[in-house]
């Protein structure tokens, strides 16, 4: 029985939450998975169900996910690293980081043909970047566009069975397509972040792991976040399905031996390549609660985190970001309901459901969610295996999420 402590969270409360989890396990359309809790000092982690949708190993507090867009806050986080150093300005053109993202064209209509543009306005800067407002993004309102096709059709997303092609022939491929739109005109999903990966590596010198590595993952202690898996935790990564749509049917897009992630990827994917555990990312997400610090050390400036985890849209980029959170909802299962994106994550600025207005954190597609809420002094990080094909991943996501808040007791 888990007693009742200091640190906020009621006995019922943890128990209706793991029903509610097995619930979603028992229903044979989620393996299994592994969560995490934590309030003032006191952490929960339930790991249920099996590796696989036909058996297997259990599931563990150490077993490794393919973490997807969750990547993004960790990502952002080494770039950040670098504003705190003055390596690298908000307001600073990228052009001579990026060459090839300078003397833009911007499609004169974004549905348009990719040959009808007129010249960008300005040059792209580190604030477009972060902001993921530099012009190009994966985009669900302009689904089946020229511009979108061609995203897809250079190789530019991370997709399975099509892996990225190494950093500067991947850009070199971004710097042949026109922008949607006008540097700083409108908030688009994931290049971006893609994008400051690379400017991580090109500013530093270093490889984009490297550099993640030595200013954030180590002093973490996030000893098992990286792009890829050594073969000894081979065993402690589940393979990754994405159910049929259709039937639910469980296929698989990535076994762990032999898979994609047994070897250093040529692309280090800042925008959805790290795989880690619960442990690692309630690390990170503890980090910036405790506005940069880790233990005594100091990770991220209080400044730097405040800009990370406070909403950074003006009121007309954020006009698109309700567009694609409230009118393809139907799309998105729900994702993406909070108002605001801050650098690298998503921060509500409205109480749309149980979490309060100032929670900061993002998902994953392959079904991975992880979130701190500095009001309730709270973190979450919740784990599965189960790509977003289906409904089913999100609803769970939803549900973890309604849990979570209905076992706080004060």
């Amino acid at each position: 029985m888990m007693e009742q402590t200091s640190g906020g969270f009621s006995e019922t409360g943890l128990r209706r939450m793991r029903d509610v989890l097995l619930r979603h396990v028992d229903s044979g359309k989620i393996p299994g998975l592994v969560a995490l809790i934590s309030r003032n000092g006191e952490t929960h982690v339930e790991a249920m169900g099996t590796m696989r949708h036909d058996g297997g190993s259990p599931m563990q507090r150490d077993t490794i996910f393919r973490m997807a867009s969750t990547t993004k806050m960790v990502g952002a986080a080494a770039v950040m690293v670098l504003l705190d150093e003055c390596k690298l300005h908000l307001d600073d053109p990228v052009d001579p980081w990026l060459p090839e993202l300078a003397n833009r064209q911007v499609l004169k209509r974004p549905d348009g043909p990719l040959d009808d543009t007129v010249p960008a306005r300005r040059p792209i800067t580190v604030r477009d970047l972060l902001t993921s407002t530099f012009g190009l993004g994966v985009d669900i309102t302009l689904a089946g566009s020229p511009i979108q096709n061609a995203i897809f059709q250079n190789g530019l997303f991370d997709t399975p069975g099509q892996e990225l092609p190494a950093p500067d022939e991947w850009m070199r491929r971004l710097g042949t397509l026109p922008l949607s739109y006008q540097p700083g005109e409108r908030w688009q999903y994931h290049v971006s972040n893609e994008v400051l990966g690379v400017l991580v590596a090109r500013v530093t010198g270093q490889t984009f792991e490297t550099y993640l590595r030595e200013r954030i993952l180590d002093p973490l202690g996030m000893k098992d976040t990286c792009f890829y898996v050594p073969e000894s935790k081979m065993d402690r990564l589940p393979p990754a399905y994405i159910p049929d749509p259709k039937t639910g049917d469980f296929m698989a897009w990535d076994e762990a031996e032999g898979g994609r992630y047994t070897k250093p990827p040529v692309f280090q994917a800042g925008g959805g390549g790290l795989l880690s555990t619960v442990d690692d990312y309630n690390a990170f997400l503890q980090m910036l609660l405790n506005q940069g610090m880790h233990g005594t050390k100091r990770i991220l400036s209080r400044p730097a985190v405040q800009l990370m985890t406070t909403n950074r849209l003006t009121p007309e980029q954020q006009a698109f970001r309700d567009d694609l959170a409230k009118n393809n909802v139907h799309l998105s299962f729900g994702q993406g309901q909070h108002g605001g994106w801050g650098i690298g994550m998503a921060v509500r600025t409205y109480q749309g459901d149980y979490a309060s207005i100032g929670q900061f954190g993002w998902d994953g597609g392959t079904g991975t969610t992880a979130y701190a809420d500095p009001d309730k002094q709270l973190t979450g990080v919740l784990l599965t295996q189960i790509g977003m094909s289906t409904p089913a991943p999100a609803n769970l996501i939803h549900d973890f999420w309604t849990m979570v808040y209905q076992a706080i007791e004060d």
